[in-house]
């Protein structure tokens, strides 16, 4: 299976659900981007970690885990973004030492945090990005201005899912364009989702 390579694009706060971030990854040729919902703490981490400038007091976990790795000569070498189950992603890090590679299950949040860390590449399969990757292209015969009024009703999270299952599955993916062309990356991930149940 042919591997993509990702950048980090940026992490946007979550309008519609509490303590929950949306990490957006990019491909490094082309215009997809795969938005990954993470929590609080973990976007914390990631984004000190890209903010180069900003050094916490203390260590926080994965600069303790880095730490621990550069003292026992253990390399970063590349962060794969592996399987996506039920809108959940589950990635691989790929470490050497000595010569020997091994490779250890992680969180996608917890692995694209140590790869900021080791300056590793990260990639994903090209069947995961055809599955959730998103583009922003919009096309303009769909009737944008009552799509993004219902995206961005004060509506509850629940009660948009259901809409979400009355729609068919053009207009969720023109739903899909419209919420992350507006950084709503929380709806695009469950939009996401409901078009991958199918």
């Amino acid at each position: 299976m042919n591997l993509v390579q990702l950048l980090i694009n940026g992490i946007s706060y979550s309008q519609t659900q509490n303590g929950a971030y949306a990490l957006i990854l990019s491909e490094i040729e082309g215009e997809r981007k795969l938005p990954i919902v993470i929590g609080t703490n973990e976007a914390q981490s990631i984004a000190i970690a890209i903010e180069k400038e900003i050094k916490p007091p203390r260590p926080l976990t994965h600069d303790l885990f880095k730490n621990f790795c550069v003292r026992f000569d253990i390399k970063i070498k590349q962060v794969i973004i592996h399987k996506l189950v039920d809108g959940v992603f589950y990635s691989s890090v790929i470490c050497e030492r000595d010569g020997i590679e091994e490779i250890i299950d992680s969180r996608s949040s917890d692995a694209i945090a140590l790869a900021i860390r080791f300056e590793a590449p990260i990639y994903t399969y090209e069947n995961i990005l055809k599955k959730a990757g998103v583009v922003l292209k919009i096309e303009k015969e769909i009737d944008e201005k009552s799509l993004l009024k219902e995206l961005f009703s004060d509506e509850s999270s629940e009660k948009l899912e259901t809409d979400f299952k009355e729609k068919s599955t053009k207009e969720l993916e023109e739903l899909l364009k419209i919420a992350v062309q507006n950084e709503n990356y929380e709806s695009a991930a469950k939009i996401r989702d409901e078009i991958s149940n199918r």
